[in-house]
């Protein structure tokens, strides 16, 4: 029996256990705060249940202009909701300790030995595993580290859990901010801006860069840009924060040019660190980049024999999906299953921001540079049935395609909901589907899936590299 040792009880380490113990290992896993890491505990489940009490208060607000009301008069809907942020947030927590839990006991229905403490490397074929109790030596066939990132800090900006927070702390607010001031543009960033303006507080986001969302679609983010700024949200582009402080009952982010934006309170959104650090690494011949990510193929190999890594200790792709992905492939390789290497060409992922970003495949950028020779067709939302009857205004579908073939490789999803819409785009780019596949397969009227065939009709009989709007 293969003995596998598992560091980290996220998405890629909990998914790995499962396959291993499937194929025959015997596995232990070592975590240091819960099943589920970051992604169920800090950031992924949180945050999206912070979102969905978001996109409650969003319909709320929007109910007017569908011709709802409250009672008689001239009263809105939205003007008798108010937000309690510390249920709110009670709720959050005890969600992700309940599904922190339910992955616990999924992994001890199956027989895996779980060691509550903190692992590092003592060569490749051995964890040691601080304890409560002391240190345990585990001796391994095979190892897998995903021990996941934190976030990054700024020395000039110090996150004290009150007025200046990172994302794994800003659940503990029990009353809506006043003002909350936003530093960091990115994914992290975006989605707390839309929920809290959502929930009513007032958002400012400093965005280092000409627009939100810079590692997204272009016309995508510009939409997310447009939506914020109509909502009543701050935003300030091209500005770099390089400071964060408490002043009395509030914070003050210092930016580069000399400006100072002033609030209640301030959520550092600046990227993350690689848990990597006091690993054993180096002295097991584990190559990591100058960030501190641990360096892998497509099958998940570190540099040291039989010992693999997945997640967001990589740096290959920041997603729970990925992470698992990851993890399941590992183990398949290692313990000699059928196996397929990783291919990122077929990742769907989402952002969920209101209205959400989803994409799969290449991107624009790609059909734009030459990187990929494709058609590309946007197709705004605003003319759909389905879109109209629930006052939807803002969003598009978008397809890439490749002339001649037709073959779909790539799409993106802007609408509520997005999430779900990209499944069939990610269907067709993973099978290599065409566009008239695609327009030819039934969809039900009224449906927002209804533009996802009608952007792919509108392909049919293109052949040239062109980009094509309506």
């Amino acid at each position: 029996m293969t003995d596998v040792v598992i560091i980290g009880g996220g998405p890629g380490g909990y998914e790995a256990a499962l396959v291993a113990k499937q194929l025959g290992g015997q596995v232990t896993l070592v975590e240091r705060r819960g099943l589920g890491g970051s992604a169920v505990l800090t950031d992924v489940v949180p945050s999206k249940t912070l979102i969905a009490a978001a996109e409650v208060m969003t319909r709320i607000r929007n109910a007017e202009e569908v011709g709802l009301r409250l009672g008689a008069g001239d009263h809105q809907l939205a003007d008798s909701v108010t937000v309690d942020l510390g249920k709110v947030n009670a709720r959050i927590r005890s969600l992700a300790q309940a599904q922190s839990t339910d992955i616990e006991e999924r992994l001890l229905g199956e027989d895996i030995r779980i060691v509550n403490g903190t692992g590092r490397l003592d060569g490749a074929q051995r964890v040691i595993a601080t304890t409560a109790d002391g240190e345990e030596t585990i001796g391994a066939d095979i190892v897998l580290l995903a021990t996941g990132a934190h976030p990054r800090e700024l020395s000039t900006a110090k996150p004290d859990g009150e007025r200046i927070f990172t994302w794994t702390q800003i659940y503990d607010l029990d009353e809506v901010p006043d003002h909350l001031v936003i530093v960091g543009s990115g994914v992290t960033g975006a989605e707390f801006a839309s929920a809290y303006q959502a929930l009513g507080v007032q958002v400012t986001l400093v965005s280092s860069r000409h627009q939100v969302l810079p590692g997204q679609d272009d016309d995508a983010a510009r939409v997310i840009q447009q939506v914020f700024e109509d909502s009543g949200m701050t935003v300030i582009n091209g500005a770099r924060a390089i400071a964060a402080e408490r002043r009395g009952d509030g914070v003050v982010v210092r930016l580069a040019d000399g400006r100072e934006v002033v609030g209640s309170h301030c959520l550092m959104a600046v990227g993350a660190i690689p848990n990597t650090a006091g690993l054993g690494l180096a002295e097991a011949g584990v190559q990591v980049t100058d960030s501190g990510h641990i360096v892998v193929d497509r099958v998940s190999r570190t540099t040291a024999r039989g010992v693999y890594a997945a997640g967001d200790c990589t740096g290959v792709n920041a997603l729970a999906s990925v992470a698992a992905m990851q993890g399941r492939i590992a183990m398949w390789h290692t313990l000699g299953d059928s196996v397929a290497p990783l291919d990122l060409r077929t990742v769907s992922a989402n952002v969920f921001t209101s209205p959400e970003i989803a994409v799969v495949g290449c991107s624009q950028t790609d059909i734009d540079t030459g990187v990929v020779r494709g058609l590309s067709m946007m197709l705004p939302l605003r003319g759909n049935a389905r879109a109209k009857m629930q006052a939807l205004k803002d969003g598009f579908v978008k397809i890439f395609c490749l002339p001649t073939t037709g073959i779909i490789v790539g799409g993106v999803v802007v609408a509520p909901s997005a999430s779900e819409l990209i499944h069939p785009l990610s269907l067709a780019v993973r099978n290599k589907l065409t566009v008239d596949q695609l327009a030819e397969t039934f969809t039900v009227y009224p449906s927002l899936t209804g533009s996802l065939a009608e952007a792919a009709r509108r392909l049919h009989g293109h052949s040239s590299e062109q980009v094509i709007t309506y």
